[in-house]
C-alpha cells in the first residue's frame, strides 16, 4: 500500500512538471507571437505617420533649406518660423468679424476662428477652421520680410455642409 501511494505520487509529481512546462513553453511562445505582432503595428503606424507628415516644413529638408539660402531675405532657422508663422496667423482670431484669411464671412451670431494650422513647405499653409458648427479649411501663402514680419495671402478655402 505504501509503495502503491508513492507510486501515485510520483506520477502525479511527473504529470504536474509535464502540465507545468508545457503551459510555460506556450505562454512564452504566445508572448513572443504577441510583441511581433506588436512590432509589426508600431512599424505599420510609423509608416502612416512619415506618410502624413511628408508634406510638412518639419520633415521636409528642401523647404527648411530654403531659409538657408544666400538668396533669401530672411535667413532663419526653420524651427523658429514654425511657432512665428502659426502665433501670427491664429493671433488674427480677436477680430470681431473673425480671422480674415479664412476666406469665409461670418454666416450666424459666432465669427470663423482658425483651429489648428500646419506648414507644408516655406509658402504655404494649411488650416482648419469653424465657428462651432460649421467646419472648413484654407490654404494660405506666407511671406517672411527682412523685420520678421509675416504676411499672408488666402489662395483657396472650403466650407463644409452641415
Amino acid at each position: 500500500m505504501k509503495k502503491s501511494l508513492l507510486l501515485y505520487l510520483f506520477i502525479l509529481a511527473v504529470l504536474m512538471n509535464i502540465f507545468t512546462y508545457m503551459y510555460f513553453s506556450k505562454q512564452a511562445t504566445f508572448e513572443k507571437e504577441r510583441v511581433e505582432k506588436m512590432k509589426i503595428k508600431i512599424d505599420s503606424v510609423a509608416a502612416k505617420v512619415a506618410d502624413a507628415d511628408y508634406f510638412s516644413l518639419k520633415y521636409n529638408e528642401n523647404a527648411q533649406n530654403y531659409f538657408d539660402n544666400d538668396n533669401v531675405k530672411v535667413r532663419m532657422d526653420y524651427s523658429k518660423i514654425i511657432p512665428l508663422v502659426t502665433e501670427k496667423l491664429i493671433d488674427f482670431n480677436v477680430d470681431s468679424n473673425g480671422n480674415p484669411y479664412i476666406g469665409q464671412d461670418k454666416i450666424g451670431a459666432n465669427k470663423f476662428i482658425i483651429n489648428k494650422v500646419k506648414l507644408l513647405n516655406h509658402r504655404w499653409i494649411i488650416a482648419d477652421y469653424s465657428d462651432g458648427e460649421y467646419w472648413g479649411e484654407v490654404l494660405i501663402k506666407y511671406f517672411i520680410d527682412d523685420n520678421e514680419q509675416v504676411t499672408f495671402e488666402t489662395i483657396n478655402s472650403i466650407l463644409y455642409q452641415k
